[in-house]
């Protein structure tokens, strides 16, 4: 199937139009919500007189997911779950936006949850790659980051103007004709406001404040071994209903479940006490390599761009330094983020689930009264499963698909921050790292750990399930 000529039409309507900030979340909803696009078995054609996005580097993408990160850093009410939706829709938008282009790539319109179709390209209409991923990339960033200051706003308008000027390899004025680039930058834009309508309905959407409309204030149950609010602040709980958001992949949150936890108990000796005794043990005296673990992955909100940002940082370099094509980081982005933002939904839907207790509690009631955490606060929701653990073997599961299971990689997330450059010979090796940081940190029992572990396993293969490659 070819776009609707109805779509054609307000494409060359539009093709001059400034669309920016608040104007283009308003302009979103009138995207109609069923848009011509191919079946799930359709591939891109790729359009006449068009170079394919296969001969072009990754640069735009990498230059948009850098300041994406700074944002999630810098912008309100960005937690780790919030982050890694936004980093899902972000990277699902670059893949949608340059995959018309690829001959050997087709839509995940039809595979994803209630996603079923998308604006597709006329393959009589010449398009310039990097100019759509770079509309689309500019467009659902100012629609993703609607809390973002004045200054990053700014950012998002520089960047868009000047990648062109600066990518002079893949944006070639002697080949780019004026009518291409605003057809581009059309077919771009309105790809993001398409996909952002989509997004408008996952239940996440609305995160931005303590409570979704129409939806009562959570009340945590009560009873042994039940979560309750923990020191020093004693803050609510964190996005209590987020694990009944539309997953992207997973059917639902609870799709990917964990394995149970050693039952509930205060006797001495259960496997529940001995799981307690050791956080107490290990973070009371945590050894310096161990305290550097806990401290690297943090990855606290507002002062990094948190655990998911953490990972796409790492897709970025090795992206960069394996030259890769714009096709291929744009397949790499979807996948990374929509398994990102899956696994945490799938952890939130397991913690709220089973309510369970933190260490800190645990061990204050039957251990040692006067313990507290010294490495880092204890988040503000139930402890099972390690939400670092989830998403860092979604994350390292993905990475370890598109780029080889024995990568051995430099992490230079955290140099600016005099953490790093660190080495680590492969992917489920700094994901294993991540996990156990948060038993050194004293705010996870070890079980959270590892059933975190198998958790995100499972997302990231119902993630590398998806099928974007054409099938001859």
């Amino acid at each position: 199937m070819r776009l609707r000529k109805d779509w054609t039409a307000h494409l060359r309507q539009t093709a001059a139009a400034t669309l920016a900030g608040l104007a283009l979340a308003a302009c979103v909803t009138e995207v109609p919500a069923q848009t011509q696009a191919p079946a799930p078995t359709q591939v891109g054609t790729a359009a006449s007189a068009s170079h394919p996005p296969q001969t072009y580097s990754a640069r735009v993408a990498t230059e948009w997911f850098t300041l994406v990160l700074q944002m999630v850093q810098q912008t309100p009410g960005f937690s780790p779950p919030v982050a890694a939706r936004a980093l899902g829709y972000l990277g699902l938008t670059l893949y949608e936006s340059v995959a018309p282009g690829s001959p050997t790539h087709r839509s995940l319109a039809g595979q994803l949850n209630e996603l079923t179709s998308l604006p597709w390209a006329q393959p009589d209409e010449a398009l310039h790659w990097p100019t759509v991923a770079n509309a689309a990339l500019a467009t659902m960033t100012r629609m993703m980051f609607p809390t973002a200051s004045a200054e990053n706003k700014g950012r998002i308008d520089l960047l868009e103007r000047s990648l062109p000027l600066r990518l002079g390899t893949d944006f070639d004025p002697a080949s780019i004709t004026v009518e291409m680039t605003q057809r581009s930058t059309s077919f771009g834009r309105l790809m993001a406001m398409a996909i952002m309508t989509w997004a408008r309905t996952d239940g996440g959407h609305e995160a931005w404040g303590p409570l979704r409309r129409g939806r009562e204030r959570y009340v945590p149950p009560s009873g042994a071994g039940q979560w309750t609010a923990t020191p020093p602040d004693f803050a609510p709980p964190l996005l209590p209903y987020w694990g009944s958001n539309r997953p992207f992949v997973l059917g639902v949150g609870g799709d990917c479940p964990a394995p149970a936890p050693p039952a509930y108990s205060e006797v001495p000796g259960s496997p529940f006490y001995l799981e307690g005794q050791e956080v107490h043990r290990i973070a009371t005296a945590a050894t310096q390599s161990q305290r550097q673990f806990a401290l690297y992955w943090a990855d606290d909100p507002g002062k990094t761009p948190t655990p998911a940002g953490h990972w796409t940082y790492i897709a970025g370099d090795l992206l960069l330094l394996r030259k890769a094509s714009l096709i291929d980081a744009a397949d790499v982005y979807a996948r990374l983020g929509l398994a990102m933002s899956d696994a945490f939904v799938a952890a939130w839907k397991e913690k709220y689930t089973r309510n369970l207790l933190r260490p800190v509690t645990y061990v204050q009631l039957v251990i040692d009264s006067d313990w507290v955490p010294t490495l880092m606060h204890t988040p503000p929701f139930p402890e099972y499963p390690s939400g670092h653990s989830v998403q860092s073997s979604a994350a390292a599961g993905v990475l370890s698909a598109a780029f080889g299971a024995r990568t051995a990689f430099v992490d230079n997330t955290h140099n600016d921050r005099g953490w790093g450059p660190r080495q680590f010979e492969s992917f489920q090796a700094a994901a294993d790292e991540a996990a156990l940081s948060r038993l050194y940190a004293g705010i996870h029992f070890r079980s959270g750990v590892t059933g975190g572990q198998v958790q995100g396993r499972c997302v990231a293969a119902k993630v590398q399930g998806l099928k974007t490659a054409v099938v001859p």
